[in-house]
């Protein structure tokens, strides 16, 4: 492949990486818009909810008021009948049977409301759930992609002898390179210094007489003896 071919086929890379990150970048907007959306989805469930069991509390309101009446009705027929009043017996047995129908249609009613509350209860849970294991996927791809972006900074501030990055590594190799060198000068300076002051304390002592400056051959000899008795 010719070097143009090599620039052209490079170039498409580098278009293809670009397109990319466009379409990941739109992938994350569009995944934001769709959990609100989502959001307001389950907030509309939610209300409709709160509205069936509102409706189906009423329904069993009116179910146990009309159970309540009809005891006391009951109650009434049976008092007429122990009168012997058969006429006004039979007027309540009809006030009796009117509520029956009205508790037959309200109990309907009220199990109704309460098999579509059951089933919205069970479909806003999943919901819920669902929408919150998506949020949390989002929030580590989001985070994921902060950490990762931030590693290529770094690795691209590091990459490149002309990169600043660089630059302030090899300031800092240099400078610990000369606080190494000057602590050697320091040291040496130290040890010359001492090695000056004892050789010019020799220097005084044999001057002075106290220490010889040479051996004599009595003093080899001395010492030579002195091996031989050991």
């Amino acid at each position: 492949m010719g070097i143009w071919g090599k620039v052209a086929t490079a170039f498409r890379g580098g278009v293809s990486e670009a397109g990319e990150a466009i379409v990941d970048h739109q992938a994350l907007r569009i995944l934001d818009q769709e959990i609100r959306e989502a959001d307001n989805e389950l907030a509309k469930s939610k209300s409709a909810l709160a509205g069936i069991i509102a409706k189906r509390k009423l329904v069993q309101r009116k179910v146990d008021s009309l159970q309540t009446s009809m005891a006391e009705y009951e109650g009434y027929a049976m008092k007429a009948l122990d009168q012997g009043d058969e006429t006004l017996a039979t007027e309540v047995a009809q006030k009796i049977a009117g509520l029956e129908g009205q508790l037959g249609d309200e109990n309907a009613m009220a199990k109704a409301y309460g098999e579509s509350e059951a089933q919205l209860r069970k479909s806003v849970s999943t919901a819920e759930a669902n929408l919150k294991r998506l949020k949390h996927q989002v929030d580590t791809v989001k985070a994921t992609e902060s950490v990762q972006r931030a590693q290529a900074s770094v690795a691209a501030r590091f990459s490149g002898a002309d990169s600043s990055m660089r630059g302030a590594l090899d300031s800092l190799e240099r400078l610990k390179s000369k606080q190494a060198e000057r602590s050697a000068r320091f040291e040496a300076a130290a040890e010359l210094a001492e090695s000056t002051e004892d050789e010019t304390l020799d220097s005084r002592l044999k001057a002075a007489g106290i220490v010889s400056s040479k051996a004599s051959g009595d003093d080899v000899l001395a010492r030579l003896r002195a091996k031989q008795a050991k």
